[in-house]
Formats: structure tokens, sequence, C-alpha cells
């Protein structure tokens, strides 16, 4: 066991949601999945979060191939991606889709802080290493489109920021 508990954040790539899920997925969310229980195990607050990428023209173009709208091709692919999921006994501990107001609710304070401008630790010299700009998203399609590019580039770094890997376990 280890001396004091981690909180951990950790998540894998965000299957398409136009269409099944493919052994590149399955061969990483079950890895990640080993992950996490292990962490678990040995006692840390550890928590696996994915999301069908809800987002995006193969969407609205598989949708339109098939008769239907993209709605319902994401709500259809969910149940399977979930049904797959769950045949290999993988555990998410939150497991939507990202147009979801599940996860609308968890990235909105991710997003509220990566739009802030953060400055990395400093380097001897007492400059900073390096500092990120305040983000400004543009996609050129729509401002719908503008959130969702938001909500990805948040999740990407608050996993960046907030995982920090564990050393073994010796």
């Amino acid at each position: 066991m280890t001396t004091s508990s981690k909180k951990i954040l950790v998540t894998s790539a965000l299957p398409y949601a136009n269409g099944p899920i493919h052994l590149g997925h399955m061969l990483e969310v079950i890895q990640t999945d080993t992950w996490v229980r292990f962490q678990k195990l040995v006692g840390h607050d550890a928590r696996y979060v994915c999301a069908d990428d809800a987002h995006g023209t193969p969407i609205m173009l598989k949708a339109r191939s098939d008769g239907i709208e993209p709605v319902q091709l994401i709500e259809e692919m969910l149940s399977a991606h979930q049904r797959d999921f769950a045949g290999f006994d993988i555990q998410f501990d939150f497991y939507h889709t990202t147009h979801s107001e599940e996860n609308r609710y968890f990235s909105e304070p991710f997003t509220a802080v990566s739009m802030k401008p953060a400055t990395l630790p400093e380097e001897s010299s007492g400059k900073p290493m390096i500092q990120t700009p305040r983000c400004s998203c543009q996609t050129g399609s729509s401002a719908a489109s503008v959130p969702a590019a938001a909500a990805r580039i948040s999740m990407v770094t608050a996993v960046n920021h907030a995982v920090r890997p564990t050393p073994p376990v010796t």
C-alpha cells in the first residue's frame, strides 16, 4: 500500500461516434482500465472518465449516408460502445458523450481554468520557463463549435496538468 492517497484523473482517447469500437480503442481502454484498477487497489482515489466524441463532419456524413439525424447516430453509437466496453468488463467511473449535460457539468470548470493565462515553474534565473497565452479558439465553421473545441482543449489541458504518473509500488 502507498503511504499517502492521491487523487488521479484518467482518460483515454475518445472514440468517435461515427462507427463501432475497433481493436485500437479496445486495446487502449483495457490497458487504461487495468492501470486505474491498480491505482484504486493500492489506495488512490482514481477516476476513469471517457466519452464518445460526438462532434465533427464524419458524424454528419455517416448520419446522412444512413438516412438519420446525427443525434440518432450518436445515441446508437453510445449504446453500442457502452455494450462493447461492458462485454470486456471495462469500469469507467463516468462515460457519456462530449455534448452531454454530464460532460458540460464536469468540463466547464476545466474550461474556465484553461482560458486563463498560466505560468509554469520558473528556471533558476527566476524567468518563467514557458508561459501559456490566453486561449483564443476559432474553428471557422460556426459559433456553436467553439464551445466544443474549447471543451476538448480543456479536457486535454486538465489531464496534462492534473494527472501525474504514480511511481511503481516496490
